[in-house]
């Protein structure tokens, strides 16, 4: 029994030592007393789409809006069409982990004060930054309901024997109900009210009721928008990549949905800044030197296009398709306070100055 408890407590801790040895830690960015390690960023996209949804319910006395308000070519079916209304594109910015440098504090340098953004890109060095981030995507104010029409229905109507009937007995009570209106907006009624607020509030109560009762006649239409928004983040050119699909019945649909028409995007690598003749690899292993890494980034054009052609075009840096430059140490030395501020979007310099200490 002994020797059974003492295989135990040996596998146990050989299990032990084996889920130490395999134990995986994620890699964070960040600064320490030490010094800093942090991302360069690049470029992203985000596209929105605005889409503006129409319901039509037709009215239970459609096939008499003819005979009894001349209203004609009321449709008897109800219908859903869906329209893109805008499309927009912005730019934003991501960690690129291919770019991971380390800047070490040491008491000759004043590059302490080294700021990063929530996901360890680096932003400012002695002095602060705004902190960029995409707008939240638009909303819409939601559809007003339909009108309920049968609040207005009189005890006759009600209690009309056909829908014939019933129609018939609803144009009137319109008929009446506009004639008032009239008499009102002409001062010839009998009961005018006493001032201009209380003659608006009768007029739209009277706009109320028509527009109710009308709609047995003609339906309802409701229109909703809504906003979807899709993010491209490339590393190289892109030609004709589906972005999403379109129906004019169904509204935005998965790419793979040949219900819709296809919506296209390409990004194109402007190559607006030279190759560098010695660039940096972030991927090798570099001797340590002392400075700052900072992006020289490239132009994108970014095109949306339907089958009909193109939609829209935009150009924006792009760190991914530009070149990294080594900002010297000597720059952070003791004799002066430089102060260091990055674009937050690109990673290009925005502003350097240095100040002498008095």
């Amino acid at each position: 029994m002994k020797r059974f408890i003492l295989s135990l407590s040996v596998a146990l801790c050989l299990t032990s030592i084996s889920l130490a040895q395999t134990a995986v830690s994620s890699y964070i960015p960040g600064v320490t007393a030490e010094g800093a390690i942090y991302f360069l960023p690049k470029t992203g996209i985000r596209i929105t789409v605005c889409v503006e949804k129409t319901t039509y319910t037709p009215g239970n006395l459609c096939k008499y809006a003819e005979r009894y308000l001349r209203i004609k070519n009321v449709s008897q079916n109800a219908a859903i069409d869906h329209r893109i209304i805008s499309i927009k594109q912005e730019a934003f910015a991501v960690a690129d982990t291919s770019k991971r440098y380390a800047v070490k504090f040491d008491a000759k340098t004043t590059a302490s004060n080294v700021r990063l953004s929530g996901d360890g890109v680096l932003m400012a060095i002695n002095t602060d930054y705004k902190p960029s981030a995409l707008k939240p995507l638009p909303t819409f104010q939601a559809p007003k309901p339909a009108l309920n029409p049968h609040q207005y229905l009189s005890e006759e109507t009600l209690a009309a024997g056909s829908t014939s009937k019933m129609a018939e007995l609803i144009a009137l009570d319109i008929y009446e109900i506009r004639e008032s209106r009239n008499l009102l907006t002409r001062g010839q009624a009998d009961f005018m009210p006493q001032d201009g607020e209380q003659l608006r509030l009768m007029l739209n109560k009277l706009e109320e009721q028509d527009l109710a009762l009308t709609s047995l006649y003609t339906g309802t239409t409701i229109c909703d928008t809504t906003a979807f928004s899709f993010t491209v983040i490339p590393d190289e050119d892109i030609k004709q990549q589906i972005l999403f699909r379109f129906s004019q019945k169904l509204g935005i649909v998965a790419e793979d949905d040949l219900s819709g028409s296809p919506y296209y995007i390409n990004i194109e690598d402007l190559k607006s800044v030279p190759l560098a003749a010695d660039p940096i690899d972030p991927k090798k292993k570099h001797k340590q030197v002392n400075g700052i890494y900072i992006n020289v980034p490239g132009k994108l054009r970014s095109t949306i296009s339907n089958l009909q052609g193109r939609l829209l075009s935009n150009e924006f840096p792009a760190g991914q398709f530009g070149n990294v430059e080594l900002l010297s140490g000597a720059l952070f030395n003791k004799r002066y306070t430089t102060r260091l501020l990055l674009n937050p979007i690109s990673g290009a310099v925005e502003s350097l100055d240095a100040e002498q200490p008095k």
